[in-house]
């Protein structure tokens, strides 16, 4: 069955709500979607940021505070993304964050950070958005994961394990939401030029006793397309899944590392 290719990439008019949206990732994200004809409300936890982006963008867009480890701050962000627009069809579950250190030497904090935010923060934004879709039988929700999800990192173990989740729980919610019309995806971002990757060369170089500078040069090597991936490259998988271009797949892990994962 063929489709109008005009047609299915067109989101003029539809409502996306984008966590960690002010910056990185995100912000390409918002931006993506924006350029596309979205109405997006960009939440994160620093409001001011998140307003300040949305008056850059092109289409009607909200700047909208949320703690995604706060079941009440996501429940309060989404009934005002809701107000804001006059409803949701997208869901960006984009917010996350990283540190790094061996595995041995974790702490009960380390994990935490990193499962509070990657792991509780999607169950807590697709739970709510889930909710509502189910009583409009659509919508779409899309995960940003991480290759780390697919095979475990180095000195990012609780890292990997808090996407790891994110990819099961994906997976999973997919197939409990489809009768109801609703696609749940995920994108798996390799080595993203953003500051979070900044730190991340700077833990890595200080705890292997290397440069910055060779770090990169690291991740450039691991990467067959020859270069560090941008933002970008990222939010335009995201359009593609949010879009109906990908009607019939759900439940999927995308990888967009440029090949430094393939499976």
């Amino acid at each position: 069955m063929g489709c109008n290719m005009a047609s299915v990439f067109d989101l003029d008019g539809r409502r996306a709500l984008v966590t960690g949206g002010a910056s990185g990732i995100g912000a390409a994200i918002c931006k993506a979607l924006s350029r596309a004809g979205v109405q997006v409300a960009v939440s994160d936890l620093d409001a001011g940021r998140a307003q300040a982006l949305a008056e850059t963008l092109p289409g009607q867009a909200f700047g909208i505070g949320m703690d995604v480890r706060s079941r009440s701050s996501v429940e309060e962000g989404f009934q005002a993304a809701l107000e804001a627009l006059g409803g949701i069809d997208i869901l960006v579950a984009n917010a996350g964050v990283s540190s790094m250190r061996a595995a041995v030497d974790l702490t009960d904090q380390d994990w935490d950070y990193n499962f509070d935010v990657n792991a509780r923060g999607v169950f807590l934004t697709n739970q709510i958005a889930c909710r509502y879709f189910v009583e409009r039988k659509r919508g779409v929700i899309v995960n940003t994961a991480s290759m780390a999800a697919k095979i475990g990192a180095p000195l990012l173990a609780h890292y990997s394990a808090s996407k790891f989740a994110v990819l099961g729980w994906t997976q999973a919610l997919a197939r409990e939401m489809a009768p109801h019309g609703i696609r749940v995806n995920a994108v798996c971002p390799g080595f993203v030029r953003t500051s979070m990757q900044e730190r991340e060369i700077a833990w890595e170089a200080s705890l292997r006793n290397m440069t910055s500078e060779a770090v990169l040069a690291e991740y450039v090597s691991l990467t067959p397309l020859g270069r560090i991936e941008e933002p970008e490259d990222v939010a335009d998988v995201v359009l593609f899944l949010a879009s109906d271009a990908s009607r019939f797949m759900t439940g999927q892990g995308v990888n967009v590392t440029g090949g430094a994962r393939m499976d």
